[in-house]
């Protein structure tokens, strides 16, 4: 998932001063009893970006949850055993505003603090610009959310994802569209985030290999919240499903006014709104929404019911989106440092790309020559009574 929000670098590292940070800009002055201590030789840090302000912080403050959650099963059992001995994690988390030059400009400052490690980013739009700097740090990245084609396609070898990506996702979707609600004629709308475009352009795709007309492609921006001109466009058109590319923040008042404006047809989107956060945005208006989500549906995840069950106790909400992928992500990362008997980069880099885990909340994870996520399976949503209802899981081992 991603926002292409651009803003001044000054007011980047504004912000980036005022929230999301986990340790003071001299580290080496707190007091060692501190978690804003200088690492340790028994202790390492490993970074978490996300968008931990604004209209989507609440599925960025999922992740970084996610990642706390590990980290402090790790630490709570003495800390993970790495090379003969016990060794402490420490969490450093950092808002990347969901904006591409924040995004690099916190990956500097994680390299600048020395991270072994980084979950993240949330969406494709902050992870793709980061993960050159990772890359040529030789820092491994783990993205728990981003779905751009383009992410893994790069070749650096620092990269990974623990999700499926926008080709598998808009492939199942636009084919569903055809195969299964028997449209003819579609309209497609996009945020112009690396999102929001590239998962629409996967869905036109498959579309258009399935048969179906599209009557009307329009564009938007992640900001925006009032669709009325473009739903007049495309109410012309009489479009069975209109398809949006894009956040919870747009699709909820996106299916509102064209509820207003008496459009019927189907709407359609994808995992950056099958969220709690839509159904309460939209109201009684969610009604009859399709979704999908890469992945299995939470409560069927290996290790979901219990996880679903602590996060709420040790955070007081409900799981967004991807809690589970930051919280196996970390997991993934410490495992492959277990393997190695090293917390250095260059020496757990290689386990990481060849690890076979099997106790994940998400079950198996193994990785392809890209980094991109073995088996990945989609699952597809519909609001019905307020609430997401699973309707299919294609792909992955949910299927057997």
């Amino acid at each position: 998932m991603n926002i292409a929000r651009y803003s001044l670098i000054a007011a980047a590292i504004v912000a980036l001063t005022a929230c999301g940070k986990q340790e003071p800009a001299q580290p080496a002055a707190a007091p060692a009893s501190t978690p804003a201590a200088a690492a340790s030789a028994d202790s390492v840090k490993i970074g978490f970006a996300g968008p931990l302000t604004g209209n989507i912080a609440h599925i960025g403050k999922d992740l970084e949850n996610g990642a706390r959650m590990a980290i402090d099963n790790i630490n709570a059992a003495g800390g993970a055993d790495i090379g003969g001995k016990k060794v402490k994690i420490e969490l450093m988390a950092e808002d990347d505003q969901g904006d591409p030059k924040t995004a690099t400009t916190v990956a500097q400052r994680f390299i600048d603090q020395k991270v072994v490690g980084v979950v993240g980013h949330l969406q494709s739009g902050t992870t793709i610009p980061a993960s050159k700097i990772y890359s040529d740090a030789g820092i491994p990245q783990i993205t728990p959310s981003s779905t751009a084609i383009a992410y893994t396609a790069q070749g650096y070898k620092t990269a990974f994802r623990l999700i499926a990506n926008d080709g598998q996702q808009g492939k199942v979707l636009g084919e569903y569209a055809a195969n299964k609600l028997k449209v003819k004629k579609v309209a497609i709308i996009d945020d112009r985030t690396a999102y929001g475009q590239g998962l629409a352009d996967e869905f036109e795709k498959a579309a258009k290999a399935s048969g179906l007309e599209i009557v009307k492609r329009e564009f938007t921006n992640d900001k925006e919240t009032d669709f009325n001109s473009i739903l007049t466009s495309i109410k012309s058109a009489k479009p069975e499903l209109i398809f949006y590319g894009g956040l919870d923040a747009q699709g909820a008042p996106l299916k509102k006014q064209a509820k207003k404006l008496g459009i019927k047809a189907i709407l359609m989107g994808a995992d950056a709104w099958q969220t709690p956060e839509f159904i309460k945005l939209a109201g009684a208006d969610a009604d009859g929404t399709y979704a999908s989500i890469p992945g299995q549906p939470k409560e069927q995840l290996p290790g979901g019911q219990e996880f679903l069950a602590k996060f709420k106790e040790k955070f007081g909400g409900e799981v967004q989106l991807y809690a589970p992928n930051s919280y196996d992500a970390v997991m993934v990362m410490v495992d492959a440092m277990k393997k190695a008997g090293s917390t250095e980069p260059a020496k757990y880099l290689p386990e990481l790309a060849k690890i076979q885990f099997s106790g994940g909340v998400t079950g198996p994870i193994a990785f392809d020559e890209k980094g991109d996520i073995k088996d990945g399976a989609i699952s597809i949503y519909q609001v019905k009574g307020g609430k997401w209802e699973l309707l299919e899981v294609v792909g992955g081992a949910a299927k057997k």
